[in-house]
């Protein structure tokens, strides 16, 4: 092992293994709904209009989350593709770099608050989060705003460390937190500075000393972050869209700190409850580790990650809204703190691996590896075109991905067991991302939309739809699309026949009768789609109609 920590080759490491699990899946898996195909589309709008300022999806303001994550999907786009292209991969790509460049920064930090072999291990651990994984194959802020906080955390735990006799921090790389602290600004509004404020709160009352806060230059560092995020305010001001500020607070920020936003609450304690899943395969030592660290707080590797960790995920419990992403900017410092513990072999803490709790809790860790094996048999029947016999070598991947690390932990190896849950998990989410979610049409209602609204009209045409206005149906039948009622769609057929009109089946009524009111005689369907709605949990059937030509 000492030969892969030294020079660069751990960073090739990571990357290698970054590639391996993101990269399967990112041109496979559809546009997912709501939040990736809004993204994904307002960027579209960006590249169509020209406009880099205002977001839209469609006519709709779009007054939530800064233009950071917009820019970089345009960006991507215009490199790698075009406007007019359904592809996802490339409005995915900043994520996918975002994710291994927060990897790539866990480690290079880490090896300053523990050494090499901890940090190796511990960014590894961050990769193969399934969380990580998932972002990284979404077109999102939430994997470019990690790197971010990475990047400015890493810095900040050096110059911590430098505090207390560390090496120095050259002033280029102090002038890079608060660059990466502006960009995450840009990215993901107040999230990176909280996190970073939180940490240095909780650091000075810990150790009841403010005097190396100056080493962070905040005169000249503030106004570095401000110069990232301040010309975009102003433009964006100066445009239609005068009140982004306000309306993102009244209307994204202040619901999610008052309630539930859009059915999406929890009680205090869910991210904890749920995080054997989002740090799988990680998770398995999570709890011993950080017992182990709460008995070495003292430790200032241990007590920064600590402090960067523990105050943002408690105000995370406490936020009514949850979604599992949203406590992913402490994870690098989870995944130290267990990597830290699996080389502290000479204290006494390192028996905690051992106690029979620990090993409770790892027959329940392995639960999530027997449901994504259960996944990967079953959803292909109930959501795609019957049995896929590609899914059992995925299944039976996530079964060895399960049992394989838990055998090596029960006897005592945890960092045996956290090798070969770091190399298992890469065929399982591979074929999870690659082979088993792309087999479950009847969720992916919109690219079959859109394909059959291809052959219908094969020169294209002008869309209107009832009863399905899902994002991801917007970013497949292209910006123009009109969401409507049944009656509309009646009315922008009579008023060009050669116009596609798209119907629910539980306005199919309506759309009859309002179409023979205009004194059409109401046509037959010319296609028919079917499939579920997994954003509202309920079955949809569509009808595609046309007055005339096409097939």
């Amino acid at each position: 092992m000492h030969r892969l920590l030294t020079g660069f080759r751990p960073y090739l490491a990571l990357l290698l293994l970054c590639l391996g699990l993101y990269l399967p899946g990112q041109a496979a898996v559809p546009p997912l709904d709501r939040d990736e195909s809004r993204y994904m589309q307002a960027s579209r709008q960006m590249l169509e209009s020209r406009d880099f300022v205002s977001i839209h999806f469609q006519d709709t303001p779009r007054n939530k989350k800064p233009v950071g994550i917009y820019w970089a999907q345009a960006a991507s786009v215009a490199l790698f593709s075009d406007a007019a292209s359904g592809a996802a991969w490339p409005y995915r790509l900043p994520s996918l770099i975002g994710a291994a460049a927060a990897v790539l920064f866990t480690f290079g930090f880490g090896q300053y608050l523990f050494d090499r072999r901890v940090a190796f291990v511990g960014a590894a651990l961050l990769a193969s989060s399934l969380i990580l994984v998932a972002e990284a194959h979404q077109a999102k802020t939430d994997a470019v705003q990690l790197a971010c906080v990475a990047a400015a955390m890493g810095a900040l735990g050096r110059l911590y460390m430098q505090a207390r006799k560390g090496p120095a921090v050259p002033a280029a790389q102090v002038a890079a937190m608060w660059l990466a602290l502006g960009v995450g600004m840009l990215v993901k509004g107040p999230i990176p500075p909280m996190v970073m404020i939180l940490a240095i709160a909780a650091l000075a009352i810990a150790d009841k000393r403010w005097r190396w806060l100056g080493t962070l230059r905040p005169v000249t560092g503030i106004p570095i972050a401000l110069a990232v995020v301040v010309p975009w305010l102003v433009a964006v001001a100066a445009g239609p869209q005068t009140g982004f500020v306000s309306e993102a607070v009244q209307k994204d920020l202040l619901p999610k700190l008052i309630g539930g936003q859009e059915a999406h609450g929890g009680f205090p304690g869910l991210y904890a409850a749920i995080a054997l899943a989002t740090l799988w395969p990680g998770s398995l030592l999570l709890a011993p580790a950080l017992v182990r660290a709460f008995k070495e707080r003292a430790q200032p590797g241990v007590r920064f990650c600590l402090a960067w960790a523990v105050p943002s995920w408690l105000v995370f419990e406490i936020v009514p809204t949850k979604l599992p992403h949203y406590p992913l900017p402490v994870y690098p410092a989870l995944c130290l703190l267990i990597a830290a513990a699996l080389f502290a072999v000479r204290e006494d803490a390192y028996a905690l691996f051992s106690r029979l709790w620990a090993k409770a809790l790892g027959v329940l860790w392995a639960v999530v590896g027997v449901a994504l094996a259960a996944a990967s048999l079953v959803l292909p029947v109930v959501y795609g075109d019957g049995f896929a016999w590609m899914s059992v070598p995925v299944a039976a991947c996530a079964l060895a991905a399960a049992a394989i690390p838990l055998a090596r932990f029960q006897r005592g190896r945890p960092l045996p067991a956290a090798v070969f849950a770091i190399a298992l998990c890469i065929p399982v989410y591979a074929g999870v991302f690659q082979v088993v979610l792309p087999a479950l049409s009847r969720l992916w209602v919109g690219p079959r939309l859109a394909e059959a609204a291809r052959i219908l009209a094969p020169e294209g045409a002008a869309v209107a739809i009832s009863g399905y206005h899902e994002p991801s149906m917007v970013f497949a039948l292209g910006t123009g699309t009109r969401l409507t009622g049944p009656e509309g769609v009646a009315d922008a057929l009579a008023a060009d026949p050669a116009a596609i009109g798209i119907v629910e089946a539980r306005g199919e009524e309506a759309f009859a009768a309002h179409i023979a009111a205009l004194g059409i005689a109401p046509p037959a369907p010319r296609a028919e789609v079917d499939g579920f709605n997994y954003s509202k949990g309920k079955p949809v059937r569509l009808f595609l109609y046309r007055l005339q030509g096409g097939p």
